[in-house]
C-alpha cells in the first residue's frame, strides 16, 4: 500500500465525513428545532467522485450505483470504524426522561465508550420522525438488499429476541479493508474464526500418490480451473448447485493434507483448514454457529475449506432415543444444507470412508483413497525425501527401505527428521543407514507394530 494510495484515500473520505456531519449536524438541528441552513438533509448534495479514480471507495460506489439513502447508510458504518467520536452526540440525554433518546437507537461497546449506530440510528438520520420517509427507507435492511446479500452491511443482534432493526450496523471487514487499504487482509485464527491457512512449500510435482489416486484429485483441480464456466456458459447452473465436496481418506500420513494444501497453491486459492476443537460444542445450537462463522467469512472468497478428522463433526447419525440425540441428528441435517449451499471447494478427510453418515457421502462429488504407498511409490519418497547438502552413507540402499518397510509419506518424512537432526548432533558428515533404521524402528513403535 503506498503512502500516495492513503493520501488519497484520506483525502476522499475526509470530504466523505464532512458530508456525513453536515447530514447529522442538520438531522439534529431539525429534530430539536433549532436554527438551520437546510430544510431536510436531502438538499445537502455529496461529494463528487473523480469518475477516472482507481480508489477502491470511489469504485464500490460507481459499481452498485449507490444512491443518496445507502451512501448515507455506508458511511454511518464506516464512521463507527474509522471515527466513532463524531457519533457522541447520539449519548446526548433526555434530560426530562434522564435517558438516552430512544428515536436515536445504537447500542454501545462493552466498556460503553463508544456508540455503535443500528438500523434505527440510519432511519432516524434519514426519516427523522417521519414514518412515511421510515417504511419507505427500511428497505436498506431487507434480505435481499445488497448490502446483506454480499454480506456488506449486516445487522448484529445481540438478542434473538431483539427487533430487526435494533441490530448493530456492520460493515464487513473485507469493506473495510478494500475502502480503506486497498486490499483485504487474510483472516486471523480466533474463536470468531476457527479455520487456519494452510500452506507448503512443495510444488505439485512433489506430490507422490497412487495414480488412480491422482487422477482423481485431478479432477478437483479441473473443476476450479473451468467449474464456473460450465455453470455459465453451457447453462449447468440450472441443473447442478455450484461448489464441489470431496472425501479424502485413508490412513495418516498418506498425503491428504498435502494435496488440499497443493490443490489451493496451484489454482491460486486459500485453503483453510478448520480447527474442530473450537467447532464442536457440548452445548445445543453452538455448533452450527461456529460452523456458520467460517462459512460466512468463506462466502465469495473462492476459499477451499479443509475438514481433517471430519467424521468428529460429520459422523453417522444415531437413533433416537432422546432429547440430545434429536439435537445431534438436525445438527447433522445443518451442516449437510451448509454444505451444500456454499459455492465453494470442501474437503472432508478422514480415516475411515465408514466413518462418515452416507447422508454426505451421497452428496460428494468424488470419493478418494488416500492408500499406503506401494513400494514403487515409496522409492519417490524416499530418494526426494533428504536434502540434496546431507550425504549418506554408501550402505544406504532406498531400494531396500521401498521394499522392506511399508510406510505412508508421512512416516518417511518422520524417519528422515530424525535421522538427519542425529546426524547434526553427533556432528557427522554423512547419515549412516543405522540412523535410518533407528527411525524406522520408532515410527514402528508408534503404530504398535514390530519391527
Amino acid at each position: 500500500m503506498s503512502n500516495e494510495f492513503i493520501a488519497a484515500t484520506a483525502e476522499v473520505l475526509n470530504k466523505e465525513l464532512n458530508w456525513f456531519y453536515q447530514i447529522l449536524d442538520t438531522r439534529i438541528k431539525l429534530h430539536f428545532g433549532h436554527d438551520c441552513d437546510y430544510k431536510d438533509i436531502f438538499e445537502i448534495a455529496p461529494p463528487e467522485l473523480a469518475s477516472d479514480s482507481q480508489l477502491h471507495y470511489n469504485g464500490f460506489i460507481r459499481h452498485y450505483n449507490i444512491n443518496f439513502e445507502e451512501r448515507v447508510v455506508l458511511i454511518l458504518a464506516l464512521v463507527s470504524q474509522i471515527r466513532p467520536q463524531m457519533l457522541d452526540v447520539f449519548f446526548t440525554k433526555n434530560a426530562s426522561l434522564d435517558k438516552e433518546f430512544t428515536e436515536f437507537g445504537g447500542a454501545t461497546c462493552q466498556q460503553g465508550k463508544v456508540f455503535l449506530p443500528t438500523a434505527e440510528t440510519a432511519l432516524f438520520l434519514l426519516a427523522g420522525t417521519d414514518l412515511e420517509k421510515r417504511f419507505l427507507y427500511s428497505y436498506l435492511f431487507d434480505a435481499d438488499h445488497f448490502f446483506n446479500k454480499h454480506d456488506f452491511i449486516t445487522l448484529s443482534h445481540a438478542k434473538v429476541q431483539e427487533s430487526h432493526l435494533s441490530g448493530v450496523l456492520t460493515l464487513s471487514r473485507e469493506v473495510l479493508d478494500l475502502i480503506t487499504r486497498g486490499h483485504i487482509r487474510k483472516p486471523t485464527f480466533s474463536a470468531d474464526f476457527p479455520a487456519k491457512l494452510i500452506e507448503t512449500q512443495l510444488a505439485w510435482q512433489d506430490l507422490v500418490l497412487d495414480p488412480y489416486t491422482q487422477d482423481q484429485v485431478y479432477e478437483i483441480k479441473t473443476w476450479i480451473d473451468h467449474g464456473q464456466e460450465l455453470l455459465e456458459q453451457y447453462d449447468l447452473g440450472k441443473k447442478i448447485k455450484p461448489g464441489y465436496r470431496s472425501l479424502f481418506f485413508g490412513p495418516s500420513g498418506t498425503g491428504k493434507t498435502l494435496t488440499a494444501s497443493l490443490l489451493g497453491k496451484v489454482t491460486g486459492r486459500d485453503v483453510y483448514r478448520i480447527d474442530l476443537t473450537l467447532v464442536i460444542s457440548k452445548y445445543i445450537g453452538e455448533t452450527e454457529k461456529n460452523l456458520e462463522k467460517v462459512f460466512k467469512q468463506a462466502e465469495h472468497k473462492d476459499w477451499i475449506l479443509f475438514f481433517d478428522e471430519a467424521d468428529a463433526l460429520f459422523g453417522k447419525r444415531t437413533s433416537v432415543n432422546d432429547a440430545h440425540d434429536k439435537f445431534a441428528n438436525q445438527e447433522v441435517s445443518y451442516l449437510l444444507q451448509r454444505l451444500e449451499d456454499y459455492a465453494g471447494v470442501v474437503i472432508l478427510a478422514s480415516n475411515l470412508k465408514n466413518n462418515l453418515d452416507e447422508a454426505f457421502t451421497r452428496r460428494f462429488q468424488s470419493i478418494i483413497h488416500f492408500p499406503i504407498p506401494k513400494q514403487s511409490e515409496r522409492l519417490k519418497l524416499w530418494t526426494s525425501a533428504f536434502a540434496n547438502k546431507f550425504e549418506l552413507d554408501h550402505d544406504v540402499d532406498f531400494h531396500a527401505l521401498a521394499n522392506d518397510y511399508e510406510m505412508p509419506g508421512g512416516s518417511i518424512i518422520n524417519v528422515v527428521r530424525y535421522a538427519c537432526l542425529m546426524t547434526l548432533a553427533q556432528q557427522k558428515q554423512c547419515i549412516p543407514f543405522s540412523l535410518i533404521k533407528e527411525g524406522i524402528r520408532k515410527e514402528f513403535h508408534k503404530e504398535g507394530k514390530t519391527f
